[in-house]
């Protein structure tokens, strides 16, 4: 039977129509102008970075200006070319089947945060954005990954009590200030007490978001706190 649904229906690119050789993969093209991360990264968001990994944190010129409240970071992919046309069909076009390959890349890129096995949390979206989008790509992405990797997910544990204003254009300082005691610890919810947590999101660009939700965790008892998104948004030199 599977034989015969991939004659009548063969597997296609995930963001073109080009054959694949396997389910919800890319094209030799498409894999190419993919941004995949890896080798020597910020041991703070995953930004690729220049050099040898020598098995030694580093952080890039961002993390060092700016305090992160979490211990450690990933991305799975630059937010650039194929990596933003993924998260935006994603998050905006209703392709909610491409949380199953983000997951799979995301756990390679959470490798080194899995010790101790965390609760994966996907990062809150206010309930009027999530009525008005059906759903929450981050919990998708978490969900996704804790079928991967066999670990507890936890996803409406944080919630966004206040919708912020759109951070796109905004300053790094104003997307903080917007988010400043926007994000809790559900009301009915309750975290293990010095538990590992790691939070999830789809894009991660000034971090303030991220940072929102590691100090409600902190705030809600959690130990270590590490965070891995799907793409990490880096400014151009």
């Amino acid at each position: 039977m599977q034989s015969l649904l991939r004659a009548i229906y063969p597997a296609q690119c995930l963001l073109c129509e080009e054959l694949t050789v396997e389910e919800q993969g890319l094209c030799p093209a498409c894999w190419a102008r993919t941004p995949f991360l890896f080798g020597l990264v910020c041991d703070l968001c995953g930004t690729a970075l220049p050099g040898v990994d020598e098995g030694v944190p580093v952080h890039c010129d961002d993390c060092l200006r700016t305090a992160r409240p979490w211990d450690r970071g990933r991305a799975a992919l630059r937010y650039d070319e194929a990596a933003r046309e993924l998260v935006l069909r994603l998050k905006r076009a209703d392709r909610t089947e491409l949380a199953r390959p983000a997951a799979r890349w995301l756990g390679r890129a959470a490798a080194p945060l899995l010790e101790p096995a965390p609760l994966l949390v996907p990062v809150p979206l206010h309930r009027t954005r999530l009525l008005g989008r059906r759903y929450n790509q981050s919990a998708l992405l978490a969900q996704a990954l804790g079928r991967e990797l066999g670990l507890p997910v936890a996803p409406d544990l944080l919630v966004r009590r206040v919708r912020t204003r759109p951070l796109a254009g905004r300053s790094h300082a104003e997307r903080f200030a917007l988010l400043a005691d926007a994000i809790a610890l559900h009301p009915r919810r309750r975290l293990e007490e010095g538990g590992a947590v790691l939070l999830v999101d789809d894009v991660m660009t000034s971090g303030a978001t991220l940072a929102a939700s590691t100090e409600a965790l902190r705030a809600a008892g959690a130990g270590r706190v590490c965070v891995l998104t799907l793409a990490r948004a880096v400014k151009d030199a």
